[in-house]
């Protein structure tokens, strides 16, 4: 249900992806300059001098045996820094370009060399050197292998890797909500490798129908649990590199009951550090493990009321403990005192430090500078729409300081370097497209002033949408963000048509200040030329900045709380504007937003007049088990939670106009949702009108022609039912 906000709705809303694959722009370990892809060769960029040299060429990347060169998806610098381990050709697995081919480019040697050969074409995942660069690990079809860099030998060691047994990698589930793809670590000694095994045939296949690749249509299996449904139990292994012989950990807990999302080497030897939730997430346990007897030990345990997000939530990295002090702390994020903080905890987990000190949310980690008693990191304490730069003391002894410009109102974001020298900093508004620069710190000064953001802002013109971000507070008393683009040529004594965009669950929030925000990517046109009012509002339960309370709301409560506020908000804003037109109000939304859309036409009929739902989740009973019991329990304890917060509960209250659209390729919110809807919606004579795209997936962007297809057909029933213009 969330997914939508990784691939669909990336053009308005905020959000981070995870796919763990290297990004192309990568610091030196000195932190002195930076490597990327430039015309298909890898460069290096000193700084601040910005000289660049070619660190990898197009004729280092051409095969032995001609042809052209490997274009570069991503790469790996061994620790030497004497080998590059280059990603090519690759496939999409689900959502993300995770399968290809790999290949080493021996710098000293000059040669390039396939890894995995033999092994079938763009098979090979999530290669990466050993430590000591003599070797490469990597998993195809579902076995973890390791290649010998200087005799060729390819070894494979698992065999009992099947389309259901998954050794290195992991299931569908897994994957989408827990954003682990990476499943195998080298060990430090260059050794061994720790990997995850998930057994997917203790979970039963949602069956997807392709009727359009074939005159006979075939299924296309995916391992799905549905929500109330056990997960793949799960195994940790650590096999032998010279004897293929693996060695099972002894992990506590019903694997078919539990979760382990985080697992690494913990930097000691012979020992491995995981994390585990329980069923309904709400209870963390981090155990070391010894790799020689297999025997855990737990030291660090933390319990929520609602639910506790793992480290993938809220940064780019979701693999890894950020260990300091030579190992013997590590840093941690945690609710505990009602914000979201950073915590430095000892090894053994008995002693907490605050570092981010202050009533406000940490936002993301950006950089641990331990030379220089530094953690970096964004927030914006006083408003949940934006983001900014901050430094707090490592130590925790004393308060976080504002380092983003005062005068750059909007949304920073910041890549800093190895040592906290450099960082690419990044800034946009709603009206001011993303700007970069290179800057020093902790001066946060400019490497270039003539082409600083600051002079950028000066030269170019903001965007010339009518744009604005205020509050409103709904009848209960809750006060959310908002924004309104207002029409062309706005007379505030007519009245406009207004069009909610919508989404509302915790996987992310529609109301941020940043480029993007404002633009509807189902609209063929300019909706304000056109003479509509276009907004959005948050509401409890979305991952803003506001702590624990706001985004805790929402447990056991999707479909209810979320609606309510949104439609409180909408009231609010009915009454404060006197230009909003009451008779003409739609809202649109896809994925989680596609059932917000379909709640509100069903539960205010009176306040919402025309919806065009897409994607939704029409019966919270179909959707997987780690996202909805994660927000909303465990059926079989509260059923009558994912009922009530169901649309096809309430279909039969449509008064209003509804356009549904759906891809009966959806291996994410099945179609099965659709059809439900419809027969709810049939049984209760409503008469709507519905759109499926045969054999699309959850983002409906396979295939000629359909983006433009989509944006036509919801632009003509928004006009037909929901007319443009003042009156």
């Amino acid at each position: 249900m969330k997914q939508v906000l990784k691939t669909i709705v990336f053009t308005f809303l905020s959000f981070q992806i995870f796919a763990q694959i290297p990004d192309n722009f990568q610091w030196l370990p000195d932190g002195s300059g930076y490597r990327d892809v430039e015309q298909g060769e890898v460069v290096e960029v000193a700084l601040p001098s910005n000289q660049k040299k070619i660190f990898v060429s197009k004729a280092q990347l051409t095969p032995s045996q001609g042809g052209e060169s490997l274009p570069v998806r991503s790469y790996t610098v061994s620790k030497a820094g004497d080998k590059v381990l280059i990603y090519t050709n690759t496939k999409r697995v689900w959502r993300y370009d995770t399968r290809g081919d790999y290949w080493v480019a021996d710098l000293g040697a000059k040669t390039l060399k396939q890894i995995g050969k033999g092994l079938p074409a763009s098979s090979l995942m999530f290669a990466k050197f050993s430590p000591d660069g003599k070797k490469v690990g990597f998993v195809s079809k579902h076995n973890v292998y390791a290649e010998d860099l200087q005799s060729g030998e390819v070894k494979q060691l698992t065999k009992d890797g099947t389309d259901r047994v998954i050794n290195g990698t992991f299931d569908w589930v897994y994957e989408e909500e827990f954003d682990c793809r990476d499943g195998f670590r080298w060990s430090d000694d260059s050794k061994s490798i720790a990997y995850w095994q998930l057994d997917a045939r203790k979970i039963r296949n949602f069956l997807m129908i392709n009727t359009t690749d074939s005159i006979y249509s075939f299924n296309i299996p995916v391992e799905y649990p549905k929500v109330g449904e056990t997960p793949s139990p799960y195994k940790i292994g650590v096999v032998n590199v010279a004897s293929a012989e693996t060695k099972w950990m002894t992990i506590p807990g019903d694997p078919q009951n539990t979760y382990l999302p985080r697992m690494e080497w913990s930097g000691q030897a012979d020992e491995l550090v995981v994390q585990q939730l329980n069923r309904k997430q709400n209870e963390s346990t981090l155990m070391y493990i010894n790799t020689v007897t297999g025997a855990s030990k737990p030291f660090y345990t933390e319990k929520d009321e609602a639910w506790i997000d793992i480290k993938s939530r809220w940064e780019n990295d979701p693999v890894g403990w950020d260990w300091i002090n030579g190992g013997k702390e590590f840093l941690w994020v945690s609710e505990k005192d009602g914000w979201r903080h950073v915590y430095r905890v000892s090894r053994d987990g008995k002693k907490e430090t605050l570092i981010t000190t202050g009533n406000f949310d940490m936002i993301n980690p950006v950089r641990i500078d331990e030379k220089n008693n530094a953690y970096y990191f964004t927030a914006s304490p006083d408003n949940a729409t934006q983001a900014y730069l901050y430094k707090a003391p490592l130590n925790g002894k004393g308060a976080p300081q504002r380092l983003s410009p005062v005068d750059q109102t909007g949304t920073h974001n910041y890549e800093i370097s190895p040592l906290a020298k450099f960082a690419k900093h990044n800034f946009s508004n709603a009206r001011m497209p993303w700007m970069t620069e290179w800057i020093t710190l902790p001066d946060h000064k400019s490497l270039d002033p003539a082409n600083s953001i600051s002079q950028t802002m000066m030269r170019i013109r903001p965007a010339a949408m009518n744009i604005e971000f205020f509050r409103v507070k709904t009848d209960e008393g809750v006060e959310v963000d908002a924004w309104m683009v207002k029409p062309n040529n706005f007379d505030p004594a007519k009245k406009y048509p207004i069009v909610y965009m919508v989404y509302g669950e915790p996987a992310s929030s529609t109301v941020k200040d940043t480029y993007g925000t404002g633009r509807n990517r189902i609209y063929e046109g300019n909706m304000a030329e056109d003479g509509y009012i276009y907004a959005s509002m948050d509401n409890r339960g979305t991952p803003s900045p506001k702590g624990r309370a706001w985004r805790k709301a929402i447990y056991r409560s999707i479909g209810t709380i979320n609606i309510k506020d949104m439609a409180g908000a909408a009231k609010a804003m009915s009454e404060k504007f006197s230009f909003i037109d009451t008779s003409r109000v739609a809202v649109h939304g896809w994925s989680g937003g596609g059932s917000s859309t379909l709640n509100l036409l069903f539960k205010y009929p009176k306040q919402f007049k025309t919806g065009i739902s897409v994607a939704a989740v029409g019966n919270q009973l179909t959707y997987d088990n780690i996202y909805q019991e994660r927000y909303m329990g465990v059926p079989q304890e509260n059923r009558e939670d994912f009922v009530n917060g169901s649309p096809v509960t309430h279909a039969k209250n449509l008064v209003g106009n509804l356009l549904y659209i759906h891809g009966t390729g959806d291996d994410n919110v099945h179609y099965q949702n659709a059809e439900m809807l419809v027969n709810e919606l049939i049984k209760n004579n409503k008469v709507f009108q519905f759109m499926p795209y045969p054999n699309r997936s959850h983002s409906i962007s396979e295939g000629e022609g359909t983006s433009r297809h989509l944006r036509t057909l919801c632009t003509d029933y928004l006009k037909k039912h929901c007319p443009p213009g003042a009156r």
